[in-house]
């Protein structure tokens, strides 16, 4: 038998099918009411009509089917993984007009088409979605070790078809890409504030505090324990719509922005032994986002440990910049620093230290320095890597 979850979305896919079809108007205008009401009609959570014996009344108008839909959570204080989790669902077709419910009373919720981040239950066939079970453990994959908040169970298990909502025409390949690094990038740092765990393994104090990032911004929309709580639903809704934007944004960033940068990664990569015998170096003709895409392609390269030390480009003035690898990609820490007796040199003095004319800078960390020409860049990368030995 089907789940309570999957008649009730199947119903709601269809009646979406027949409306875009033009099927319900036309029946509309040959004056098959009936028929139309038991079809169009409020389903149950069974997915049946409820008024399948009422044969008189209005045919029911097109923004009505969809609208019956109900996304439930939790009520009082919200969160940014909730928050989120209802935006993403709002992006599909089947829950675009859905109204949101915030409650605990299981009495409520089990009337409720999805509930997420409340309830106690996990359970994707009937569109459960909560993660505070004492024995809840899921990640999003094996390679992944923070479990997941509301936000991250809606995302594994609709996050392509949301994507596929926000980029039609995208490949399936590159739906599986971006699934994949709008997790990494976005979701899993809401999952893991959500579940109170530290961005850094060590036991000191941070350096500075940050409370500019998303979930933050969501929580200071919460009333003031001083203020009214009569609005907080209200103020829940444009925390969704806040989240909801910047997800948005965020993987229109990465389909058009990251994705494009990968060809031209691997392009360069597969070169790196015509840049330099050592295949340590790598050359672009115009800047791109590489940072994200070299980890990937080392890894699916086989290459322990990994290999590319330095990246040459040119920049905005059209002097050319060599930049050292990181050890990851968040990390200030770079595989190969350029040489510290080149640290914090710039023109004639830089130039007198390497032996050749035209260099420009080397940062005081030694992460990047420049030169005036693609050819100066690769003799300071090259150099660099010997000073090395």
């Amino acid at each position: 038998e089907m789940s309570c979850c999957r008649r009730g979305a199947a119903v709601v896919c269809f009646q979406s099918y027949l409306l875009r079809s033009g099927w319900c108007d036309r029946q509309r205008s040959t004056g098959s009411a009936a028929l139309l009401r038991r079809i169009c009609g409020r389903r149950s959570m069974q997915g049946g009509p409820e008024r399948a014996g009422d044969e008189g009344g209005a045919v029911p108008k097109r923004a009505r089917v969809l609208a019956e839909m109900k996304i439930g959570t939790h009520n009082g204080t919200f969160h940014c993984d909730e928050a989120l989790a209802v935006a993403m669902l709002r992006m599909l077709p089947q829950y675009r007009d859905a109204q949101v419910v915030r409650t605990r009373d299981a009495a409520v919720l089990k009337d409720v088409d999805v509930v997420v981040d409340v309830g106690g239950e996990y359970n994707p066939e009937c569109c459960r979605f909560d993660h505070h079970q004492r024995e809840f453990h899921d990640t999003f994959s094996e390679k992944h070790d923070i479990r997941l908040s509301s936000a991250g169970l809606v995302y594994k298990h609709y996050g392509k078809d949301v994507l596929g909502e926000l980029l039609p025409g995208k490949s399936g390949a590159d739906i599986n890409l971006l699934y994949h690094v709008v997790y990494d990038s976005f979701i899993a740092a809401i999952d893991g504030i959500d579940n109170g765990v530290n961005q850094f393994e060590s036991s000191q104090p941070p350096r500075y505090v940050n409370h500019t990032d998303l979930a933050s911004r969501v929580s200071h929309l919460n009333p003031e324990w001083n203020e009214s709580q009569d609005d907080i639903d209200d103020r829940f809704l444009k925390a969704s719509e806040l989240t909801g934007k910047e997800f948005k944004d965020a993987v229109l960033r990465y389909a058009n922005s990251w994705l494009p940068a990968r060809a031209l990664v691997e392009l360069a990569y597969s070169d790196r032994f015509k840049t330099h015998a050592s295949g340590e170096i790598i050359k672009f003709e115009s800047f791109c986002l590489w940072k994200t895409h070299i980890y990937e392609i080392e890894s699916q390269d086989g290459c322990s440990p990994p290999t590319v030390k330095y990246v040459l480009y040119p920049d905005q003035s059209g002097a050319w910049r060599v930049q050292a690898v990181p050890v990851s990609v968040q990390s200030f820490e770079s595989r190969l620093p350029l040489p510290e007796q080149w640290r914090g040199l710039r023109d004639d003095a830089l130039s007198a230290a390497i032996g050749m004319a035209g260099c420009i800078f080397v940062h005081v960390s030694g992460f990047t320095g420049g030169h005036k020409t693609a050819d100066g860049a690769l003799h300071m990368a090259i150099r660099a890597l010997e000073l090395a030995q």
